[in-house]
């Protein structure tokens, strides 16, 4: 993936299990995200393609790709911030309605069937979650945990079949990044998902994911399980940027 004159993606390949938790990390400016926008349909990549359930993806809006299985949450969080908490979740639903805009003006049986049907499921994520006692709030007057907890909740509104997750610990404090860790496991052992984690905390990869890819400058330096990758000698080179903590044979001391 070229912007310009900037390569930020190189010879890049990453193959998901089903159920898996997987995480990307590496320095700011490494190409992470540019990952997510990617497989997510945000941009196009220049070369290669994305293979998603045995279809390719490439070329197909962000939508459509939605409507497939693939959600994302955001680094920067992305709600509705003026609508109610209840509102934001049964926005993510919208890809799955069959009734048609003239079944929901007249209130034709099919339309309010769905209706009670998603209301139904947006209780249930509110509750999974732990937002039912938000239900009524504004989305932007929530605690921005909780505001991160309903990002995910709208995403599992789509019934994803991959959900990428970038920096879900961002701005938690050591208690709730421990609450999230197991968040996190649980929605995917129920909604039977697999997992794709951005994250800079380093403590929460290394429990969470059961395998990691590294990237620096675009290019994928390490990937492997976590008891390799906090050793490995790039990988620490990249993190601290002092060649004397990376040997170039060996393993260097553990980032954590």
């Amino acid at each position: 993936m070229k912007f310009g004159g900037l390569l930020a993606l190189e010879d890049f390949n990453l193959s998901l299990p089903p159920g898996a938790i997987y995480g990307l990390i590496g320095p700011n400016g490494a190409g992470k995200t540019t990952v997510f926008n990617l497989v997510s349909g945000f941009v196009t990549p220049n070369e290669g393609v994305i293979i998603f359930m045995g279809r390719e993806l490439t070329g197909l809006p962000p939508h459509t790709r939605t409507c497939l299985g693939l959600s994302r949450t955001f680094q920067n969080i992305r709600l509705f911030e003026h609508l109610r908490v209840l509102d934001n979740v049964l926005v993510g639903f919208h890809c799955h309605r069959r009734s048609a805009w003239w079944e929901a003006i007249l209130r034709l049986p099919r339309f309010r069937r769905e209706e009670r049907l998603q209301w139904r499921k947006a209780w249930e994520l509110l509750e999974e979650v732990g937002l039912k006692d938000f239900a009524e709030e504004k989305a932007g007057q929530l605690p921005y945990g909780h505001q991160r907890r309903l990002e995910v909740a709208r995403a599992l509104a789509t019934e994803p079949r991959l959900l990428l997750l970038d920096e879900p610990a961002a701005g938690l404090n050591p208690q709730e990044t421990l609450e999230l860790l197991n968040f996190l496991r649980d929605i995917r052992d129920r909604h039977d998902l697999t997992l794709l984690v951005i994250e800079h905390n380093l403590k929460l990869v290394m429990n969470l994911c059961q395998h990691l890819t590294v990237l620096d400058h675009g290019l994928t330096i390490a990937a492997g399980p976590p008891e390799e990758i906090q050793k490995h000698p790039a990988v620490i080179k990249a993190y601290l940027g002092n060649p004397d903590n990376a040997p170039s044979t060996g393993a260097g001391p553990p980032l954590i």
